[in-house]
Order: structure tokens, then C-alpha cells, then sequence
């Protein structure tokens, strides 16, 4: 660990009890605790383990008794003696890699690259305790003054992804309405758009947006909508017309946020004034045509390393100015959902997050890997960032699946009741089996307030 950052504790611990909370940089990265003799789970994909492709933030190391925590990690040390919890200090400030590493049979060393908080709280409180009070400093710091309770909603994805066509939401409301169920938001997700980035022209299967709308408010449900607002398509006309808003590397090439959509997107240069102006064109259009719920996704893509129009900006200033920038276009009375987003640095500017990987109808991820689409890596990250709900935003465990041929349908049900802070369906609502559909009404119909579980 020699030149990674600062020393900012040792701590004496005893190697078969204690336990290291490992906090990820985004909301798909694996956030768990660990024995002191575990691999830390380390995801595939490098947009999800670190801030950019090798450049400003390191990737964890790949040895049992090393951890890294990006913005927090709290060490129970077994002993008897306080757990500490080391972090950031603020959302608007530099968030800090924070790695620990065994020296020796019984003593750790705790480094970070940037100023750190350091709180220690009695052992009887454990792991978790510490992180709820590390999440309480900071969230103060930060200037979070409350968190506003969410609504219910049904989201496009599952089962559609990005074929949803108008008639299949249109199907979704009706039946919605005919099963009672008691859905708030009708969120349309991806595929309404032309291309990643042309946010405001539609794909072939749509018509009008302020017809579905209205519809949807027919009734008597809101509407809301998924937008990648960082994300440029390299087939896009932002990409051919406005190269200038584009990311770029230290040669002057793209930066490329993720491979998806069987292409390789861009990330947007939200520093840059026609960028962050078509981004208020974009928003504002949406919220004329009546949309006051918006899931924000991608959102990592702005913070990624390169160069941009204002170059004194770090990629995470430039990250949390970006999303400023939104939620002042979209207005207070929206409400924001992020997600795909790094966390710390989001703090006071959404009213909820995701907050672990995407779900799926399958229980295990691709290959193991908890950043993946899956039930169990869900739930791995829903249960390490518990105590977040309430003190940043209220936490979203992504949508419950109860469909046909969804695995572990009950245990799904157990982590929503317990966890489950923002509360939404996904999926065709009439392959719903009567089991699910009284267990959805149940579920929706009892949310939770956004107060943080002590």
C-alpha cells in the first residue's frame, strides 16, 4: 500500500472476528461487509468499480485482507474496542478512496487520498451503527435538511426493456386500474426515445407523449419518465452536430461511458454551456408535457475522467454540477430518482436512489458478478446501504418481480418489507398470479415513511 494515500488510522483487531463495511462508488457497485480473510467482490465492468478507466481512481486490490471503500469504510475491529467509521466529509467535497490493509496477524492500517471523517462508536452498535452515524455527519454537512416520502410506481422495463411500445404502457394503466392496484406513477423507461440523447424524438413505436400522458392522467395517476441525461449516442445527432460537448481523452478521443445498446455511448461534458442548455431544453419539455417523476440513469457517465470545456473541475465536481444543473431545470416539485450514480456525491441534490445493482427474474447474477442483473446481488447492496434511507434520500431496492418463472418470489417480498423505501412494480401487470396481485396491493398500500431505521 506503500504511496496510495495518508495513513489515517491502525487499529489492533482480532483476525477471526473482525468485520470491514466496504462502501462502492456507485449505486451498481457491490457494497457489503466482509471477513477480514475475504476477497473483496469486485465487479467486470470498470465504470462500476471506479470513478474512470484506470486513470484518477485506483481499482481494489485483488487480495484477500485488502479492502477499499470509496467514500466510507468502518472497521469493527472484533476487540471489543469502538468500530470506526472513516469517509468523506461532504458531498460537495473531495470524495476520498479509502483502502485497509491486514500488517501483521492482528493490525490493520487504514489509508485514503483525500481529508477523511473519522467517528468511532461504541462495539455494542456494530458495523451498523457506526454507519448511521457516519451517514447522519454527513448528511448534515451536506446541508440535508429532510427527505421527501416517494411514490408508488409501475416501471416499463421488466418484461419490455427497451421494446415497450405506447400500447403496451396503455395496456399496463388499464390493468392497473382493473386489478386496484394502488400505483401512484406510471413510469415509462427506455425505448420511447429515438436515440440515446435525442431524448425528445420518438422511436417508431410511439406517437405522442402528451396523449399517453393524459391518459395516464385519465386515470387519475401521474406520469413519469427514464432518461440517460449524460449519456450521447454515437449514432445521434448531438454526437454528428455538437462533437464540442463530448468528453474527451488526453488525445482528444471520445470517452466512452459503457457498451450498451450495441454501441458504445459518449459521456456528455456537462460543463459545457450549449450541453447543460440542451439539457434545460430537454427537461423542461418534459415537464411541460406533464412528466413530475424522472429516473435519472447512467448518471456515473458525467463524472468519468477526461477532459472537459472547464478543465479546473475534477470529474466529480463536474458530476454533482451537472445534476445541480438538472434539478434546478426540472423545478422542487419533481421528484428525482437516481440511479447507475455515484452516491456521496449525488447527497442532497435527488430525492431517491438506487441503491444496488439492477434485479432480475433470475436469483443469481452472470458469472457471480454482484454489479450484474440479479435478485441476490440486489439484495447483497440493499441490505449494505440500509442505513442511507431516510438520512440521504429514500432508498430504491429496484422494482419488485412477481411475475411467472421469477425465482425466490417470497424472499423478495421479505427484503421490500423490510427495506424497501421507494416501493414500484415492474413487468406485464396481467401475468400477475391473485398471490402477487394481493401481495403487491399489501405492499404498495403500506410504504414507509423516509425515516431512517435506527
Amino acid at each position: 500500500m506503500a504511496g496510495f494515500g495518508e495513513v489515517v488510522a491502525e487499529l489492533d483487531v482480532d483476525s477471526g472476528r473482525c468485520l470491514i463495511h466496504a462502501e462502492g462508488w456507485q449505486s451498481w457497485t457491490p457494497t457489503t461487509a466482509y471477513r477480514i480473510g475475504d476477497q473483496q467482490r469486485l465487479p467486470v465492468r470498470p465504470e462500476v468499480w471506479t470513478w474512470g478507466y484506470g486513470g484518477s481512481r485506483p481499482r481494489p486490490p485483488r487480495r484477500s485482507g485488502a479492502f477499499q471503500g470509496d467514500g466510507l469504510l468502518v472497521v469493527d475491529p472484533g476487540t471489543g474496542e469502538e468500530v470506526v467509521a472513516v469517509g468523506a466529509m461532504a458531498a460537495d467535497q473531495a470524495i476520498p478512496v479509502i483502502r485497509c490493509e491486514r500488517i501483521g496477524e492482528g493490525r490493520l492500517v487504514v489509508t485514503a487520498d483525500a481529508a477523511v471523517l473519522i467517528i468511532g462508536v461504541d462495539a455494542s452498535g456494530g458495523i451498523e451503527a457506526a454507519k448511521r452515524a457516519f451517514a447522519d455527519a454527513f448528511a448534515g454537512a451536506s446541508g440535508v435538511t429532510g427527505v421527501r416520502a416517494a411514490p408508488t410506481i409501475w416501471c416499463s422495463w421488466y418484461d419490455y426493456f427497451s421494446g415497450i411500445t405506447e400500447a403496451d404502457v396503455d395496456e399496463n394503466v388499464r390493468a392497473i386500474a382493473d386489478r386496484e392496484l394502488p400505483v401512484e406513477v406510471i413510469q415509462l423507461d427506455d425505448g420511447y426515445q429515438r436515440e440515446l440523447g435525442e431524448w425528445l424524438q420518438l422511436s417508431s413505436r410511439f406517437t405522442s407523449l402528451a396523449s399517453m400522458v393524459e391518459r395516464i392522467r385519465e386515470h387519475g395517476r401521474r406520469a413519469g419518465i427514464w432518461l440517460a441525461p449524460f449519456l450521447v449516442g454515437v449514432r445521434s445527432a448531438i454526437a454528428a452536430e455538437h462533437p464540442d460537448w463530448i468528453v474527451r481523452d488526453d488525445c482528444g478521443e471520445p470517452v466512452f461511458a459503457i457498451h450498451n445498446w450495441g454501441q458504445d455511448p459518449y459521456a456528455l461534458d456537462v460543463t459545457h454551456p450549449g450541453a447543460r442548455d440542451y439539457l434545460t431544453t430537454v427537461l423542461r419539455a418534459f415537464v411541460d408535457t406533464g412528466f413530475d417523476f424522472f429516473k435519472l440513469d447512467f448518471l456515473y457517465a458525467a463524472a468519468l475522467d477526461g477532459r472537459r470545456f472547464d478543465r479546473s473541475l475534477t470529474g466529480t465536481q463536474a458530476y454533482r454540477q451537472g445534476l445541480a444543473h438538472m434539478r434546478s431545470a426540472v423545478g422542487n416539485d419533481a421528484y428525482l430518482l437516481g440511479c447507475g450514480a455515484p452516491l456521496l456525491p449525488s447527497v442532497g441534490l435527488v430525492d431517491a436512489m438506487r441503491i444496488s445493482a439492477d434485479t432480475s427474474s433470475r436469483w443469481a447474477p452472470a458469472d457471480g458478478d454482484m454489479s450484474f442483473p440479479g435478485g441476490d446481488a440486489a439484495e447483497l447492496s440493499v441490505h449494505g446501504r440500509a442505513y442511507q434511507h431516510g438520512r440521504y434520500w429514500v432508498n430504491d431496492p429496484d422494482c419488485l418481480l412477481l411475475g411467472p418463472g421469477v425465482e425466490h418470489r417470497e424472499r423478495r417480498v421479505s427484503m421490500v418489507r423490510e427495506h424497501g423505501g421507494l416501493r414500484g412494480i415492474s413487468g406485464r401487470v396481467a401475468n400477475l398470479d391473485e398471490w402477487a396481485a394481493t401481495t403487491v396491493r399489501e405492499l404498495l398500500t403500506t410504504t414507509p415513511p423516509p425515516t431512517p431505521s435506527r
